[in-house]
């Protein structure tokens, strides 16, 4: 079993395949953590729990059981409460009607069960009742305020999930004002943080940094998971290295505001709490009514980062993205925003399409700019109506003539956005996010549409919908280009205000639910201004997201590298882009502009018209090799061999079966008389590979001695080598 209850002790012990996580009903009905780590063969470790205490905090109702000092600001607390005398930060806070926000959570009862039950209105990864098992802890404030504690482990994977739900059991409002899904105490604190932070163009760069007494926040205030901080971070044990070492990953499954906080107190303990950003945020319960965190997703490995990041790319294929994404081949798409901008007409795109079907290629996108007025990006979003000044007969002809030459059509949409100039602003400017009295702040000359409101969502999906009956369109690329800012709904009473945040993430999940419902059959990708809004719920929607605007391979290796931490190579789009690359204006060989890209679900971005007959070939062979070898990429295990942060990068995936792996090495900076040796990983040992030339070598070789990549190679040079097992 992956969870039991010793009713003696009173201790609950779930484990997965590799870990082990331990709490018990404490003194008074305190929830405590006792064990998170390697798994365990008993769970009577009570020994661990921490003994020290303050007069000034010691429960009446705790201390009379016992002649120890027991004080909930020492306390490994499973869930803590503000105000109850655990002085640090808390991951639950509830005002009542007398206007207080004392909050505190005893045990009240409990239930197992076989399976995962979905989140009301909220993604969540899936369990079945053969998969996975479930303990539902069901605790209560002297309020009325319940608080259901929701824990999930899965029994093939080092992975549990945890959430709350919070219900108001009292005859009158409660207002929730913090309501993290997940807290872990552990007793030392010699942890590093590692957290993914960035902007536009760079996306998920890596930061490690040793945790120092006091609080670190690593949130986003801007209604998205964003660029800035993405909502995964991990605690690195002492001694964690790429492959070895204890490391802990905390994942949210969330798309909005969210926050994730860690703290060392004076006593040495390390508290990190995962969950909804409580800046802004406050959610008002009538009676009888429920709130329901979103999922944070807990990973331990013992084989350092790599083997983290491996479990959470095995846990998110089977568990989070759409099966049927997982099992059909992704098309290789050209998209035409750099190679036209909105400079484009049906024959220009149908000249690309060509031209795409010519080299292999298996599906054209058509970017910005096809829809109402929009030549530029100063209007018509929200008009989602053919420019047939640039399309005459619309999509419906223009799919016609791309599918003709064996390709499928795919089309952009900004469907959370509405320009200035529009005629949808012209008739509801009440419908984008604002605030009565106050300017609205604008940026790329557009406001955020109000997903909160009912209208507004069935706008969205109703003409959506009509553009995507229209003609045989197998494609959406989903964007969201600006951040949202005077956070108020017109139809949001006062005492509701401090919900919109949640309500526009909640909108947006069904919104894209109902559209994917009706249209089974298209692929969506998503995409934030490139790489934003990156996370676990997006890729629940959207199986491949668009990892960076900026498509410079060498900067590319770097994001990649970064989003490596945490999601498979199989969300993250991947295209080969003209030199002098548009955002950076370096010049790369096409060769590793092709490796690159090849790292992740394949594509184009530029013209293909304008290729040489070099060129022409590269895309042939690169097509031809990616369709080959792209069950290695999508389905294998990542190892990170070299990170990008020298003068070299290098990485290699191998098939679940250890049978083939593909290679790849990176010459970032020119050395004189490099010297140069890289050892593989995740190889068998005993079995012999053989690479492109028919070279023979052991897998222990190949990963004690390595392989020799000395040579003078130039600034962005590639090599990739194919392997595969006798």
């Amino acid at each position: 079993m992956g969870i039991t209850f010793n009713s003696e002790k009173r201790i609950f012990k779930l484990d997965t395949s590799s870990s082990s996580y331990i709490l018990k009903i404490g003194r008074g009905g305190y929830m405590m953590g006792l064990y998170y780590g390697a798994r365990l063969d008993e769970c009577d470790v009570d020994y661990l729990t921490v003994r020290e205490g303050h007069d000034s905090t010691v429960p009446l109702s705790a201390s009379a059981e016992d002649d120890w000092r027991f004080s909930p600001d020492t306390m490994q607390a499973e869930y803590p409460a503000y105000g109850s005398g655990d002085f640090r930060i808390s991951a639950v806070k509830i005002k009542n009607a007398a206007g207080n926000s004392v909050t505190d959570c005893r045990y009240e009862g409990h239930r197992i069960y076989k399976g995962k039950e979905p989140i009301p209105g909220m993604p969540s990864t899936r369990g079945s009742d053969g998969e996975a098992e479930t303990l539902e802890i069901m605790c209560r404030d002297v309020t009325g305020a319940g608080i259901t504690l929701i824990y999930t482990v899965f029994e093939n994977h080092p992975v549990m999930t945890r959430r709350a739900v919070i219900k108001n059991g009292a005859d009158s409002p409660l207002w929730v004002e913090r309501a993290f899904s997940a807290a872990v105490d552990f007793t030392h604190p010699e942890f590093r943080l590692l957290h993914l932070w960035g902007c536009w163009g760079r996306e998920r760069a890596v930061e490690r940094r040793p945790l120092g007494h006091g609080i670190t926040k690593i949130s986003s205030g801007r209604g998205a998971s964003g660029h800035y901080h993405n909502p995964f971070a991990a605690l690195l044990a002492p001694g964690c290295s790429e492959e070895s070492g204890e490391a802990y990953g905390f994942n949210l499954v969330y798309s909005g505001n969210f926050s994730i906080e860690t703290e060392v107190d004076a006593f040495g303990l390390t508290r990190i709490i995962a969950g909804i950003n409580p800046e802004g945020f406050s959610w008002k319960l009538d009676p009888g009514e429920e709130f329901y965190t979103p999922e944070a997703v807990m990973v331990y490995s013992d084989h350092g980062e790599g083997g983290m990041s491996r479990a959470l790319h095995k846990f998110y294929r089977e568990h989070l993205l759409e099966r049927e994404w997982l099992k059909t081949p992704r098309p290789v798409v050209v998209n035409n925003w750099e190679a036209t901008y909105f400079g484009f007409d049906t024959e220009k795109l149908v000249a690309i399409a060509k031209e795409a079907a010519g080299l292999g290629l298996d599906m054209l996108v058509v970017d910005d700019g096809w829809f109402g007025k929009r030549n530029d990006d100063r209007s018509s979003l929200g008009d989602w109506t053919v420019n047939e000044e640039k399309l005459p007969g619309g999509l419906s002809e223009l799919a016609k003539r791309v599918n003709a030459l064996g390709l499928g059509l795919g089309v952009w949409f900004e469907p959370e956005m509405v320009s200035r100039d529009s005629d949808l602003f012209r008739a509801h400017p009440d419908w984008c996010i604002h605030t009565e009295g106050r300017d609205m702040s604008i940026a790329r000359h557009q406001y955020v549409l109000d997903l909160s409101r009912q209208e507004v969502r069935d706008y969205i999906v109703d003409s959506l919908s009509v553009v995507l009956s229209s003609a045989n369109i197998e494609y959406v690329k989903w964007d969201f280009n600006r951040n949202l800012t005077e956070y108020s709904s017109a139809l949001l009473p006062a005492d509701r205000q401090g919900e919109l945040f949640h309500r526009y993430v909640l909108g947006l999940y069904s919104v894209i639910g109902r559209l994917k419902a009706k249209f089974p059959d298209v692929l969506f990708e998503g995409c934030a201004s490139g790489g934003g809004r990156y996370d676990p719920a997006m890729l629940s929607f959207f199986p491949q997201y668009w990892t960076s605007d900026d498509t410079d391979p060498i900067e590319r290796i770097k994001i990649q590298y970064g989003t490596s931490l945490a999601y498979p190579a199989c969300t993250m789009s991947c295209h080969v882009s003209a030199s002098p690359n548009h955002q950076t204006g370096r010049k790369t060989p096409f060769k590793t502009r092709g490796d690159v890209a090849a790292a992740g679900v394949f594509g184009y971005e530029l013209d293909l018209t304008a290729l040489s007959e070099r060129e022409r070939d590269d895309v042939k062979r690169q097509v031809a090799e990616y369709k080959a070898r792209r069950h290695i990429v999508m389905e294998g295990d990542l190892y990170r061999l070299v990170p990008p942060d020298g003068d070299i990068a290098a990485w290699m995936y191998v098939t679940p079966d250890k049978t083939e792996a593909l290679f790849t090495y990176v010459r970032i900076k020119t050395m004189i008389a490099p010297v140069s040796f890289v050892k593989l990983r995740g190889l068998d040992p005993d079995r012999v590979y053989i690479d492109e030339n028919g070279v023979r070598r052991l897998g222990s070789t190949l990963m004690r001695a390595g392989l020799n990549m000395t040579g003078n190679r130039r600034d962005a040079e590639s090599v990739t080598m194919y392997f595969r097992a006798e």
